[in-house]
């Protein structure tokens, strides 16, 4: 199967996905979306009002200011992957919980497999928690890290920026930093503690 496939098989099942209660106050679940082949992953929270009526992931204000740090590097929604830790929204939109993010692990690490991304940059700290599940995002934040031969790049997510304006240029310098970790030019250290590969293990803060 090819990775568009693999990819619109996930899709399928997620939106008709019950192994969490999120499912029972979804309207739309957000599989992500984006080309089979990305060079660039990106992974954020959970799906919020605007996602969640429209079944798209990004599209509201962290969504627009998101195109725009693309745009600065001359890139486009259009060429990479936008997908989430969890992939229906959290009433109120409140923090996901572990068992919910744990349900849709299994989505996300198939998502992976098949785009098979240069670069996978989280945003935000629940999706840094994946692969850093000890640090914190302010000390961490635009290093890149090769974890299990891949690089990983946490960030701040968007919505941290639009609600804390004296982080749009730290979000801002992060991000042109991304060109240059595509082209393989950028220096990447080893990740000192790799997360452990069972999502049940990680710690969530």
């Amino acid at each position: 199967m090819g990775a568009k496939d693999q990819l619109e098989a996930v899709a399928a099942e997620v939106v008709v996905c019950k192994d969490c209660k999120l499912h029972l106050s979804r309207k739309n679940a957000v599989p992500g979306e984006g080309p089979a082949r990305a060079e660039l992953m990106f992974i954020g929270e959970g799906p919020g009002f605007h996602e969640n009526e429209q079944g798209k992931p990004f599209v509201g204000a962290a969504g627009r200011f998101l195109e725009e740090l693309l745009e600065g590097i001359g890139m486009s929604r259009e060429e990479v992957f936008i997908g989430n830790v969890v992939k229906c929204r959290p009433p109120g939109n409140r923090d996901p919980e572990q068992q919910e993010i744990e349900a849709c692990a299994k989505y996300l690490e198939r998502q992976i497999d098949a785009i098979d991304p240069k670069v996978i940059i989280t945003l935000g700290r629940f999706s840094m928690a994946r692969y850093f599940p000890d640090a914190k995002i302010s000390r961490i934040h635009g290093q890149p890290a090769e974890i299990d031969g891949r690089l990983i790049v946490p960030m701040f997510h968007p919505a941290a920026a639009l609600h804390q304006p004296s982080l749009r240029e730290v979000v801002e310098a992060d991000f042109a930093k991304l060109p240059a970790l595509i082209a393989g030019e950028a220096s990447v250290q080893e990740a000192e503690d790799a997360p452990p590969s069972n999502p049940e293990q990680l710690s969530l803060f």
